[in-house]
């Protein structure tokens, strides 16, 4: 037990382990041993247990230990501890359940890779392909990853995973709002906007039988907490938070690197006739955000994406819409001549706005290559007359 491999490196980091833990008393003693093992530096959080975990950890005396009186939720455990952490010194912090699932012997990964990315937040990717893990998890883990990439632009392998290495000095000063389970998104996704760099790595889980696995995840209500978040963060993000990072992306490489000054004239041109598709799309109010996230989806310029999207300005939109209308004349039967005589009923408004979106539609894709063409043979001009 006092063979502290990593002893050394932790004190050298400042980092310490931090374990929340709240009725685990059958896992508790397996996981403080073997984190034992490569270091002393642990901060427990007893979220007010009710069966023996407090007996276990008195034969602990050395360990550092915070006792709620009452269970509070896993993400007020974890600001408990990122707080005492920061008290005594320490710069980052390792999260590892007591539910036994993580394995201490996978520290040695997060302190490589923290010596190789210093101030980053690093995430333990667990491999959620293997038989074991349950239904439910699976799917969450996907819901996570998608949102997340929404509300930061990150594609990441696990957001769901409690195994971390945070930045605590850089988060010390943020007031965090969520108590249960959905802290663990809150700070993922804040501290992308905080401009933290996040990376990963691989990481074992062990998944007891079902029969004995102990979890306190409640589906519905917390499942409910998750998407409640999940919504007020995207509201955030599409409305402040992406657009800051955007601007600030363009002070610090200037608009020449970020319009596609190093892009083949190609991937330039596809941007732009992107753009304008999605500009011209019928999805108003939604354009720009789905012309964002395909983008980024795609791998093309969001700047030359963004831009090309505003071909849908209001000065513009009345052409446009008369434009798609006239388009959809050529492609639907019976098609409405709009004029001042024009009799509405609720069957010319029906066949009105079929007429719209499908004129929309193939105005879109038409505007969309024909910007594509003339992107791409200017571009070429230019290159050969440089």
């Amino acid at each position: 037990m006092n063979n502290y491999k990593l002893q050394n490196k932790f004190d050298s980091l400042k980092c310490c382990i931090i374990v929340p833990t709240y009725n685990n008393s059958s896992t508790l003693n397996h996981v403080l041993d073997e984190t034992l093992k490569y270091t002393r530096n642990i901060i427990v959080i007893n979220d007010g247990s009710t069966d023996s975990t407090a007996n276990i950890l008195s034969e602990y005396s050395f360990i550092k230990t915070i006792s709620h009186k009452k269970n509070r939720g896993k993400g007020v455990s974890l600001r408990t501890g990122f707080s005492v952490a920061n008290k005594l010194g320490y710069d980052y912090a390792i999260t590892i359940d007591s539910d036994g699932q993580h394995k201490p012997d996978d520290l040695p990964k997060f302190i490589q890779e923290i010596e190789k990315n210093p101030g980053s937040l690093i995430l333990g990717a667990r491999n959620m392909d293997q038989k074991s893990v349950p239904g439910k998890s699976s799917f969450g883990h996907k819901f996570s990853n998608f949102w997340c990439l929404v509300e930061t632009g990150l594609k990441l392998p696990d957001t769901q995973t409690g195994f971390r290495l945070y930045p605590i000095n850089k988060l010390k000063n943020m007031r965090f709002y969520t108590k249960k389970f959905e802290f663990e998104i809150e700070v993922l996704v804040r501290a992308a906007w905080k401009s933290i760099n996040i990376t990963h790595v691989p990481i074992d889980v062990y998944y007891a039988p079902k029969e004995k696995r102990v979890s306190h995840f409640r589906p519905f209500r917390d499942f409910a907490r998750v998407s409640l978040l999940n919504t007020f963060l995207v509201v955030l993000a599409l409305t402040y938070f992406r657009p800051l990072l955007l601007f600030k992306e363009i002070k610090k490489k200037g608009f020449g690197e970020l319009l596609g000054k190093n892009e083949s004239n190609h991937k330039i041109s596809s941007a732009i006739g992107f753009g304008v598709l999605m500009g011209i799309v019928p999805i108003w109010g939604y354009q720009t955000v789905a012309a964002l996230f395909l983008a980024h989806l795609l791998k093309l310029n969001k700047l030359l994406v963004f831009w090309a999207c505003n071909i849908s300005i209001p000065p513009m939109i009345p052409l446009i819409i008369f434009l798609s209308f006239k388009t959809g004349e050529l492609f639907v039967s019976n098609p409405i001549i709009l004029s001042f005589n024009t009799e509405l009923s609720l069957q010319t408004i029906t066949i009105a706005l079929k007429q719209y979106i499908v004129g929309a539609s193939v105005f879109a894709v038409i505007a969309a290559l024909a910007f594509f063409i003339i992107s791409y043979l200017i571009l070429s001009f230019r290159k050969q007359k440089r």
